[in-house]
């Protein structure tokens, strides 16, 4: 049995609109350390360091029939000023904050932002100590 180091494979994201999704993808996953692309016609993929099929990926294809639900998908931040940072970005390319960036009460150091893509699927970017 293969054991790899991060249990997180990947995660496939469906968007109505191929076309107008992926330049916000195209500007967020890179800043997240998704910097590597192994596109295909019909999925965009966007890799995490490391060998496939052991790093983590985040790929994302259409379909136009999808619509956005309370599914969140969260990540890791290295520190609030990246969260305020990229908070900064997902508002310039199309995003939507929903809350944030700000402390949040689930513990003294939870530092987070909500947003949405342009189609309204709901990320996190969290930063805390404990």
């Amino acid at each position: 049995m293969t054991i790899y180091k991060n249990p997180f494979s990947h995660v496939d994201v469906r968007v109505p609109n191929l076309e107008n999704a992926l330049p916000f993808y195209e500007k967020l996953l890179p800043t997240l350390g998704f910097t590597r692309v192994f596109h295909t016609p019909l999925w965009k993929v966007f890799a995490a360091e490391g060998e496939l099929p052991s790093a983590a990926y985040f790929a994302i294809t259409e379909n136009p029939a999808h619509s956005p639900n309370d599914n969140l998908i969260g990540f890791w931040a290295a520190s609030r000023e990246e969260v305020d940072r990229i908070a900064q970005l997902v508002q310039l390319i199309g995003g939507k904050i929903i809350d944030g960036p700000r402390l949040f009460p689930i513990s003294q150091s939870y530092y987070a932002v909500f947003f949405e893509d342009p189609c309204g699927n709901k990320y996190e970017l969290i930063h805390r100590l404990d």
